[in-house]
């Protein structure tokens, strides 16, 4: 009998063994893997759910380019128009925690809380609202633009005259809810004209804000109050970017820490230890998780409809972003 012959059950035995004992490593790899990352046997992370409703009680647009307000959804029961006192107003009711208002400077000075640059798509004026004094914007109907048929009636005409409020005017709305202010532009100046206005107020307290916008704008904003919450949520952002990454093995990447953390539904099957361990890392390295409903064009969308909000975790800690508080607001408390 050939030798080759002799030796080949040893061989093959040890092959076999070699074979098994990487499948054991590789299995016992995977359950530790689960274990560090498993969320069913993390408790629930600190804090607690703050619902933004953007822009207060807002009208929804059909998907398209160009001016959106002549692509307004309609529906007759919903008369409000994001941004004015009545929509701001109408959120705290229903029940938001914090609501997001966009902010800019007028021509004198005055914090005026307005979405566009330009006043031409949804108001009867024209060019930047910073070319206009405080006075000239009172003048404008800010519901003007509104159109459910792509021009041809205007259900809303009228409603807004007069209703461009100042950040003091809402700050008086709504004395006790938590704001979120978005800068329109990128002009440093701007973060002037708002701190101005807050210390007018005597709400000069950074706790009950955050500040959004633009590094060269937030940065002013950290001069002017220190300790002020700042962020520019990104779809793409670092933190989330990192972890995907590096997340596995329980580490959070420093560009995690201390960060603002913005996370749409279709991030959640990808960040290791989801919801709850992903969670209790963020808490740990001092970062804030936000949720948006998805991201579009390089924007975040907040959630839109009811059936987003079920897949939100229920113990989601943080701050959930609504796009259409009308719609949706009533179902977001469980």
């Amino acid at each position: 009998m050939d030798a080759g012959e002799d030796d080949a059950p040893p061989r093959r035995r040890r092959i076999g063994r070699g074979w098994r004992n990487a499948l054991i490593g590789v299995a016992a790899a995977s359950v530790l893997l689960s274990l560090v990352n498993a969320s069913w046997i993390a408790a629930q992370p600190p804090g607690r759910l703050i619902v933004v409703a953007r822009r207060g009680v807002t009208q929804q647009f059909a998907p398209g380019s160009g001016c959106e307000t002549k692509r307004m959804r309609a529906d007759p029961e919903n008369v409000y128009v994001e941004d004015t006192l009545p929509a701001i107003y109408k959120a705290a009711r229903l029940g938001a925690d914090a609501i997001e208002i966009d902010v800019q400077a007028s021509a004198d000075g005055q914090a005026m809380v307005f979405r566009d640059a330009d006043l031409g798509c949804r108001t009867n004026g024209e060019g930047p609202l910073r070319a206009r004094t405080l006075a000239e914007l009172k003048r404008l109907d800010v519901a003007w633009g509104y159109s459910p048929d792509g021009g041809r009636t205007f259900p809303l005409r009228g409603r807004g005259i007069g209703a461009m409020p100042t950040v003091e005017e809402v700050l008086r709305e709504v004395p006790r809810s938590e704001l979120i202010f978005r800068f329109v532009r990128a002009d440093p100046a701007e973060a002037d004209a708002l701190v101005a206005a807050l210390k007018r107020a005597g709400a000069a307290t950074p706790e009950r804000f955050g500040f959004e916008g633009p590094p060269a704008v937030t940065a002013r904003v950290r001069q002017l109050v220190p300790g002020a919450w700042t962020f520019a949520p990104r779809p793409d952002g670092a933190c989330l970017a990192d972890y995907v990454r590096l997340g596995w093995t329980s580490w959070v990447p420093a560009s995690c820490r201390g960060a603002t953390v913005a996370i749409t539904l279709a991030d959640r099957w990808k960040l290791w230890g989801w919801p709850y361990r992903f969670l209790d890392r963020l808490a740990g390295a001092e970062a804030k998780p936000m949720m948006f409903g998805e991201e579009k064009d390089g924007a975040l969308v907040g959630i839109t409809d009811v059936a987003q909000y079920d897949k939100v975790p229920a113990g989601f800690r943080g701050h959930l972003f609504v796009e259409d508080f009308y719609t949706v607001g009533a179902a977001l408390r469980r």
